[in-house]
């Protein structure tokens, strides 16, 4: 009974102290180029917040069970925490917002997305013809240029890129 009751207090103290810190925005981006040099794929970068819906809505679209597994052939999917609210910046990636300002997004919203090769380089970004951020793309006009800027950097076909646009375009 001793001992449950020290490993109980243990566990409980454990908790109490534990200080979830983010990973550095350069770290979580090296662990996904090393795993697409491994996998052959590209790296699609998601700037997000927790109090973002559109930042959920673009994650739920592309988690979606029509997508989960086009997106996951392609592409490491990683994501940057980003402009949160006072109260929940433990949440942010150090560094994330440095990124976000390097790729020109520091004040076009959220979220913002960007894919990259497996040494950095830009491929494609949420920006759409208009230098406008593309978002969580939702209207026929958007989720048709999401698509251009997929089919240039995976090799989805043509049927998948379908699938894909029709889970994005909302319905009216």
């Amino acid at each position: 009974m001793k001992i449950k009751s020290i490993l109980l207090c243990l566990f409980l103290l454990g908790s109490l102290t534990v200080v979830h810190a983010q990973e550095d925005a350069s770290t979580v981006l090296q662990t996904a180029y090393t795993q697409a040099k491994k996998e052959n794929k590209k790296v699609f970068v998601i700037f997000h917040a927790s109090w973002c819906g559109w930042c959920k809505k673009m994650e739920k679209n592309m988690e979606s069970p029509s997508c989960k597994k086009l997106f996951y052939n392609n592409y490491v999917t990683t994501f940057l925490t980003v402009q949160e609210s006072p109260k929940n910046k433990n949440l942010e990636n150090p560094g994330a917002a440095d990124l976000l300002a390097k790729y020109k997004a520091s004040g076009v919203g959220i979220p913002f997305w960007v894919i990259l090769d497996t040494d950095g380089t830009v491929l494609a970004d949420a920006f759409n013809s208009k230098g406008e951020n593309l978002g969580c793309p939702a209207t026929a006009e958007e989720v048709g240029e999401f698509i251009t800027k997929l089919k240039k950097t995976s090799k989805l076909t043509k049927a998948q890129l379908d699938v894909i646009s029709q889970v994005f375009t909302i319905k009216k």
